[in-house]
């Protein structure tokens, strides 16, 4: 009997086992196909996030041409306009002028005219009058040799204001075509700001959905670390020696106006923090240098847009993000406050802002300490 129900015990045992076994196999076969479906996910979000992001890329470059085309137009009228002023000034002055010899030149026609009346022939046959003659012949000649000038003077007065009045018609035509090239320019900016806001929706919707924000974030600062290691191994075998910001700490003007929305050492998400800070703008507005310095890097970066990046020396560098141009190229020298980039939005930005970073041999320190208080 015993027996009988120790074999029952064994059988029953058995028989769930080989179920646990099969459940288990079950199980496992689920699990590999839950990370191979996961894996092949996690692929074609990162292929959409690189399309997205390519597309973005391809919107902010379209914005930095048309930015600093505009830039550059908005100078080439201003010059224009003063070209004009100075025209119509030299116009106006040379008017005068024309008016004045014009009546110098009538005022000696009538005083010839009112010693016309003498006899040249008499005058000359006038033996007793030798001297009278000879002061009277003096006299036109003076009277001809002055209207000769004066009319050499109207002369040359009547072609400079025709030129004047060319060169100021061909300056008119010339504004009508910058300011219509101004236009299509302002217009083309516009269709880019549409695009690149339409993507960096399309980038925010896409990364809510993958929750891989995360993942984005760190691949960025990742860019960004291996793009800085790069640039400081570059400047250790560069020749340009400059003084650093070490005298000026607590002393350096901000790159651009505005209030700080992120601050240095802030959460940024998950474990990420800031390494620099995060400034409100108004887009096209100035973007400065901090220092005297030399472009190490000037190009559009993964995360953060137009990026440029300024050695000082002695292992200092900054670094402005999120340009919408950039107005310098590597290698240009620049001076403390000098414009180098204009605040934008790009490299998925909602809004327009400066990113802004201050780092020595390498490592991020905190820009509030460094510069004046705002």
């Amino acid at each position: 009997m015993r027996c009988s129900y120790l074999f029952f015990v064994l059988s029953v045992l058995a028989c769930s086992i080989q179920a646990n076994t099969e459940r288990t196999k079950d199980d496992l076969n689920q699990v590999q196909q839950q990370l191979k479906d996961t894996n092949k996910t996690f692929k074609e979000q990162q292929a959409l996030l690189n399309t997205i992001e390519q597309a973005l890329k391809k919107a902010d470059v379209a914005i930095a041409a048309s930015s600093k085309k505009l830039k550059q137009l908005k100078f080439d009228v201003e010059l224009n306009l003063t070209e004009q002023a100075t025209l119509k000034d030299k116009i106006k002055s040379l008017e005068s002028d024309k008016a004045k010899q014009q009546a110098a030149l009538a005022a000696q026609l009538k005083s010839a005219f009112m010693t016309g009346n003498h006899d040249y022939g008499k005058l000359l046959l006038s033996q007793d009058q030798v001297q009278h003659v000879e002061r009277t012949l003096n006299y036109y000649q003076y009277l001809n040799n002055a209207r000769i000038k004066e009319l050499e003077k109207l002369k040359a007065t009547l072609i400079e204001l025709e030129n004047s009045r060319q060169l100021l018609a061909q300056n008119q035509v010339q504004l009508e075509a910058l300011l219509s090239t101004q236009e299509e320019q302002q217009n083309a900016l516009l269709i880019a700001k549409k695009e690149q806001k339409a993507e960096f929706n399309t980038l925010k919707r896409t990364l809510q959905k993958t929750q891989s924000q995360l993942v984005y974030l760190k691949q960025n600062e990742q860019v960004l670390k291996q793009t800085l290691e790069q640039l400081s191994r570059d400047l250790a075998q560069s020749e340009v020696k400059l003084v650093g910001l070490q005298k000026r700490k607590g002393k350096l003007d901000w790159p651009s106006r505005g209030k700080l929305t992120h601050r240095f050492g802030q959460k940024k998400h998950g474990s990420l923090k800031w390494k620099g800070v995060l400034m409100s703008g108004k887009e096209g507005a100035p973007v400065k240098t901090i220092a005297d310095g030399q472009v190490l890097f000037a190009d559009w970066l993964k995360g953060f847009g137009w990026v440029i990046v300024v050695d000082h020396g002695k292992g200092f560098m900054s670094l402005y993000g999120h340009s919408q141009a950039l107005l310098k190229d590597v290698g240009d020298k620049v001076k403390a406050g000098e414009q180098i980039a204009l605040v934008g939005q790009s490299g998925g930005q909602s809004n327009p802002s400066l990113y802004f970073e201050i780092r020595h041999k390498g490592r991020a320190v905190n820009p509030v300490k460094w510069c004046r208080r705002i």
